[in-house]
């Protein structure tokens, strides 16, 4: 996988920044993934994006027809990216990486095919995420930028940063990296609200067991020593656990005064507010997160979170996959999103009878959006005479009048 890849690149200096700092930039900070909360919240959308079904197409720059490519781009993102992923996985993998680090590096690998005219064309071999705890941007004599990454096996490898595809979430405060200005994943606030939750639950928990343990004080009316007063309430304590009637028999010299504990806890609209800060910094809602979500709760969650995901993944491989001369006729990654549409059933049933009656979807297509399989024949569309080209429907209607005209009059 990393054959490519170059140990040593000689003659490489750190990348120029703009505001005069070093681009080095590490990835780990203190795990805020231990959190149940986040690690749900992470999952939840990292599953959703899961669901992509990733496409190279091409678009005709003439005729604006999209049309799905021969290429290995698509063989390997169809079924699985690499030796060790499914599609699922690789999306999965990716997501998570870039919630946690604020970026997710992918590093396509590919032999070269000679051409006839003398040139040569990438052929994909594997799709590959990768995980280093640290990165360097340098630059050679030319201006190419080079990125060199350390990983937590103490390896390091040096590759023109144009081979890398590059998936940033809050890019902006650092000029090569997602995150804030240090090029990191600032966790301060999150983690601030994750250490009060963790506060607010210790507590819980001390509170149950205190009510659970603590149920009453056995008075000694005799001055005892030590042992004895030991002695006693070892005593006391096998006496209460053999009282299988619940009456408990004692001696004038022992008093016993039982207490009634009413510890305080968190109330339910604290906790949620708790949770709902945390959660709302992955913008996803407690309806999302627990699955009990309407039509119109998902889409809001689709349109806010994973959309801008969406498309920012598909550009991000197109950038790096494609030449600008094949970007210029219309090559590019989609990573389609109709697997993540949710609708309930009568609004399945509007959508298919508009779109079927015009002619846009086919048998099997209809069929896959109620979950049934295809049929042999079935990839044909039909459509509805009662629709036509409106560039024809003067012409349409007038030569309809003159034939009524002729059968009327002879």
């Amino acid at each position: 996988m990393l054959s490519k890849f170059s140990k040593s690149v000689k003659n490489l200096y750190y990348a120029k920044v703009l505001n005069g700092s070093v681009p080095v930039f590490t990835q780990f900070g203190e795990d805020i993934y231990a959190s149940d909360i986040v690690q749900n919240c992470i999952r939840c959308i990292a599953t959703e994006m899961s669901k992509l079904q990733p496409k190279h197409i091409r678009t005709d720059n003439a005729t604006g027809i999209q049309s799905v490519v021969s290429s290995s781009i698509n063989r390997l993102l169809k079924f699985g990216p690499n030796e060790w992923m499914t599609t699922t996985d690789f999306l999965e993998n990716i997501t998570y990486l870039r919630e946690i680090n604020k970026n997710a590096f992918i590093y396509p690998a590919y032999r070269e095919v000679p051409l006839s005219d003398g040139l040569v064309r990438r052929e994909y071999t594997g799709f590959y995420p990768l995980n280093p705890r640290e990165v360097e941007f340098l630059q050679d004599a030319s201006g190419t930028i080079y990125i060199r990454m350390h990983f937590a096996n103490f390896y390091e490898y040096t590759m023109p940063y144009a081979d890398i595809i590059h998936w940033r979430k809050d890019f902006g405060a650092n000029e090569f990296m997602g995150g804030d200005a240090n090029g990191r994943a600032n966790n301060d606030a999150i983690l601030k609200q994750l250490k009060i939750n963790d506060i607010v639950y210790q507590g819980l928990e001390k509170g149950i067991k205190a009510g659970l343990t603590i149920r009453g004080l056995l008075k000694i009316n005799t001055m005892l020593a030590d042992e004895k007063q030991e002695q006693d309430r070892i005593a006391f304590e096998q006496k209460m656990a053999n009282s299988e009637s619940g009456i408990l028999a004692i001696d004038l010299k022992s008093d016993y005064q039982p207490l009634t504990l009413d510890p305080k806890i968190i109330d339910k609209e604290t906790m949620e507010f708790l949770d709902k800060r945390i959660i709302n910094n992955f913008d996803v809602s407690l309806p999302i997160l627990n699955g009990t979500f309407t039509e119109e709760e998902y889409q809001a969650f689709y349109e806010k979170k994973l959309e801008p995901m969406v498309i920012s993944l598909g550009r991000a491989f197109s950038k790096t996959l494609f030449t600008a001369r094949e970007l210029d006729v219309g090559n590019e990654v989609i990573f389609y999103s109709q697997g993540l549409l949710f609708t309930n059933m009568a609004n399945k049933i509007s959508a298919v009878d508009v779109l079927s009656s015009r002619g846009t979807l086919t048998d099997n297509q209809i069929l896959a959006i109620f979950g049934y399989p295809p049929f042999e024949g079935g990839d044909i569309r039909h459509m509805s005479l009662n629709y036509i080209n409106r560039e024809i429907a003067d012409s349409y209607q007038m030569g309809k009048l003159a034939k009524e005209k002729e059968v009327k009059y002879g």
